[in-house]
């Protein structure tokens, strides 16, 4: 396998996904942001040490931030660290926000980061999710679908080989 091979495939793997978000939201829209961070963040984020639970994106003077993102504090910074859950600015296109924004203000729409990953170029990026809230009835249906999928699938591969 060749180094740009190698290096693509590392290029590709999220730091950070929200599980959780895909059980208690049904994503309707996806956006990809570029994040504004400081140095020991884009070192802490290469060494994986970051959380996406309970954290949101929201809308405010026409800019769009993330809240509730834990990104842990490099070890080698020193002094001149980072604070962890810092509010952080994500770069979107103007029509994005706006679009963005119109959704927000009907009810039950909230935006939710999915995963944050480095890109081939290597620049951090955030997967934001336009994302209406399930009901509990729907989050259950989901579940039953699954284990239903996964004990076919065992029962086929007994027949298979």
């Amino acid at each position: 396998m060749s180094s740009k091979a190698r290096k693509n495939d590392a290029a590709e793997k999220a730091v950070a996904v929200n599980k959780k978000a895909y059980h208690n939201f049904e994503i309707e829209d996806r956006f990809e942001a570029g994040m504004e961070l400081l140095g020991s963040e884009v070192k802490s984020l290469r060494t994986g040490q970051a959380d996406l639970t309970g954290s949101y994106a929201r809308i405010l003077n026409n800019e769009c931030w993330l809240v509730g993102t834990k990104i842990s504090q490099y070890q080698q910074a020193g002094l001149t660290g980072h604070n962890p859950t810092r509010k952080r600015r994500l770069l979107l296109h103007k029509h994005e926000i706006r679009k963005i924004y119109t959704k927000l203000e009907q009810r039950g729409y909230t935006l939710v980061p999915l995963k944050i990953y480095f890109n081939q170029k290597g620049l951090a990026k955030a997967e934001l999710g336009l994302a209406r809230g399930k009901r509990q009835y729907d989050k259950r249906r989901a579940i039953a679908e699954r284990e239903q999928k996964r004990d076919i699938d065992k029962r086929m591969k007994r027949y298979r080989g």
